[in-house]
């Protein structure tokens, strides 16, 4: 089987090609084309296709990573967005919740309103209502519905969101406005809440939905260039993409429900790195993909992805209640550019030079320094180092930005400035960790640090230094982990259902009726798909609280028949889960379930485990000497370093800091007074230990004075 997975990032595209029958795998990047991701995608395949000798046409499986969606809510360029609700609630994605991002600011905007998903003008509502048994109180007024589509139409909006109360109870008033919709502007683009995210909690599902029909048009537009640009260049099989959940679905699923693609390309990274954790022996994993514009950061106890809580899942301040798996994404990669603010404070990101014009030693015209610059400056990324696409280095051009913008407003000198932005990074690095990891309960010295990203292997040691985190690992490819997280999942849709039934004083009737039609829901979804019935798998999910609680928590159900047994044993999950996450449980309490849902999943058969092989290595590894500046006891020093070609170290090899790996996709750095090894699977492990032992010890003797 052929398989590729492509990754669109800020800066570079990243590709993985696998030939399992052969045990062979190619990795590529090319830069992104940010006007039009698809064209580097288009490139990229082309090229590695070429370098692997394969026609596209013979490729078996394609994976796709993209940002697209989540550009656009963080751009805010969406499109132009009606909506059709209940008479009376037109203003509920202006009113939300009254949450104020900042408490105590009399001055603030509050982007839902500054920058809303449908302008007031094109809100329309019609007489209707459905209560929350799901009765008809007042019938739909066709007449009115049909004169508020064609305001919409005139009012040229691109897409339609409609959300009426209580719809997830009953579909018919939402289907009826759907069809008169088809009828008079067949054309625009449709989000029909009972489709997207049949649940309660009404403005969150409102600002789902109207989400959804913002990114709506854009993104799919998106998935169809690619997808027929794809054929024309002679790829016949499906275009999967990557969802928040960390799922798969088919291009036509992705282009119907766009929201379910805004964590798309981070989610990839976070499994590709807890795949490469296994493979090394560690189980407790904190991800850092660093790209060029940004850093995802992602921690998954047992390996396992934690989910995001519904009423959490926000992009860029707007609400998305879908599954989503629990990452943070911070502006700080290898393009965040250092400034010096109106205070006079040194600053690195969140703003980013991007693909275009790129760091100023690219040669591309940029003029800003930035953190690539920054390491140029200090030897850890050699000025004659070949980059993806060719890219070749200036470190002229690195000085003189920094000169310019940082060195003649503070008064420092140019290799100070430089470290000083690698500090400032590192530390933003070590602030979003903590609030992943210590903040929720988990001891980052119980965790590996898997080093992702082009950039990650640059900083993951002095990043693991100030944890305190024992040990790094840096997959074989680090430039492509979130490429290669790609190929390690399967197809899989999450179906939700609003119950609101009491377990305690269970209707087990009620329960098993709501589950089977979710699960059939999921697994004709699946079989739409090409999946046999063989390959579907089914995981129950239960959203419970105690009676009079406000918030919910997801617990995973038993599978089988339903009955008393099976609700006794989600009501002690629910207990040793609320115990778990807020060291407390009321046994005597009642327990609610207020939804319950069924992740389908549809088995992609392949060989998920197979490792990228490494080319036979011919040559023992010759290290060549340069200089290279660290910190060294809080002092910078100039230290003779070893530079070593990935390729040309062979398993088994340990080496000793300083040093410095380099390898097409990314280069890692290893400080003094540390060592690293290369396992069986191609990982570079590195053992932190005694470094961060020496300076616990500095620190002891420090506070004895």
């Amino acid at each position: 089987m052929i398989r590729i997975g492509v990754d669109v990032g800020g800066t570079f595209t990243d590709l993985i090609f696998i030939h399992e029958e052969k045990g062979e795998s190619w990795v590529h990047k090319v830069p992104s084309t940010p006007s039009d991701p698809s064209e580097a995608v288009i490139t990229g395949v082309t090229e590695i296709c070429g370098m692997a000798n394969i026609s596209p046409s013979q490729i078996d499986q394609f994976f796709h990573g993209t940002t697209v969606a989540t550009n656009i809510v963080l751009e805010h360029n969406g499109a132009n967005v009606g909506m059709i609700t209940t008479e009376g609630f037109r203003d509920i994605l202006h009113i939300a919740r009254h949450k104020r991002p900042y408490n105590f600011s009399l001055y603030q905007d509050l982007p839902w309103q500054k920058y809303p998903l449908v302008k007031r003008r094109n809100r329309m509502v019609v007489p209707e209502r459905i209560d929350s048994d799901g009765q008809v109180i007042i019938p739909l007024d066709e007449e009115k519905t049909r004169e508020q589509v064609r305001k919409l139409k005139d009012a040229q909006v691109d897409a339609i969101a409609v959300c009426f109360l209580f719809s997830f109870k009953n579909i018919e008033h939402e289907e009826r406005v759907k069809e008169i919709i088809l009828e008079e502007y067949p054309e625009v683009y449709l989000s029909i809440s009972n489709e997207v995210l049949p649940q309660y909690r009404e403005y969150e599902r409102f600002s789902t939905v109207a989400l959804n029909a913002f990114i709506g048009p854009k993104t799919s537009n998106y998935i169809k260039r690619l997808r027929n640009n794809l054929k024309e260049s002679g790829l016949k099989t499906e275009l999967h993409l990557m969802q928040s959940n960390g799922g798969i679905s088919t291009s036509e699923a992705a282009a119907e429900k766009p929201v379910n693609l805004l964590l798309s390309g981070p989610v990839a990274g976070l499994i590709g790195g807890i795949n490469a954790a296994k493979k090394a022996g560690f189980y407790n994993v904190i991800t850092l993909d660093i790209g060029g514009t940004s850093a995802d950061i992602g921690v998954a106890p047992s390996g396992e992805m934690r989910m995001r809580h519904l009423l959490d899942t926000m992009i860029g301040q707007y609400n998305a209640m879908v599954p989503m798996v629990d990452i943070d994404t911070i502006g700080a990669g290898g393009g965040s550019i250092a400034y010096v603010d109106e205070g006079g404070i040194f600053r690195v990101g969140p703003q980013s030079a991007g693909a275009d014009p790129g760091p100023a030693s690219y040669n591309r015209g940029g003029q800003l320094p930035t953190s690539t610059d920054a390491n140029v400056l200090l030897g850890r990324i050699r000025s004659d180092s070949k980059l993806a696409g060719g890219l070749e280095l200036k470190s002229e051009l690195a000085e003189k930005a920094y000169e310019t913008h940082i060195v003649n407003k503070l008064n420092i000198k140019t290799l100070d400035a430089a470290a000083g932005a690698l500090k400032i990074m590192t530390h933003n690095m070590v602030n979003a960790i903590e609030m992943n990891s210590v903040r929720k309960g988990y001891d980052p010295r119980d965790f590996v640090l898997v080093a992702a990203g082009g950039a990650g292997p640059l900083f993951a040691c002095d990043i693991a230094e100030e944890l305190n985190i024992p040990h790094v690992v840096v997959p074989p490819y680090p430039g492509i982990t979130a490429a290669m997280g790609l190929l390690s999942t399967d197809i899989t849709y999450e179906k939700v259902l609003t119950l609101w039934g009491s377990l305690s004083n269970p209707d087990i009737g009620h329960i098993s009726r709501t589950f089977n039609q979710i699960e059939k829901e999921a697994s004709e979804a699946l079989k739409d798909d090409g999946i046999n019935e063989n390959d579907i798998l089914m995981k129950r999910i239960c959203d419970c609280r105690y009676a009079g609680q406000g918030y919910e928590l997801r617990v995973d159900a038993p599978d089988g028949e339903i009955n008393q047994e099976w609700v006794d044993t989600v009501i002690n999950r629910f207990h040793q889960a609320h115990e778990r996450e807020y060291a407390s449980q009321f046994p005597d309490q009642e327990v609610v379930s207020i939804n319950v849902r069924v992740i389908g999943i549809g088995l992609i058969k392949t060989n998920k485990e197979e490792s990228v092989k490494d080319k036979p290595v011919t040559k023992q590894a010759e290290a060549v000497f340069h200089p290279v500046y660290f910190w060294v006891n809080d002092q910078l020093e100039k230290l003779e370093t070893a530079f070593y070609q990935r390729d040309e170290i062979s398993t088994g090899t340990e080496l000793s800091g300083p040093a410095i790996i380099q390898q097409k996709d990314s280069t890692t750095v290893l400080p003094p007074n540390i060592t690293a090894t290369f396992d069986q699977h191609g990982n570079i492990v590195i053992d932190m230990t005694r470094k961060i032992a020496a300076k616990n010890d500095k620190f002891a003797a420090f506070t004895k004075e």
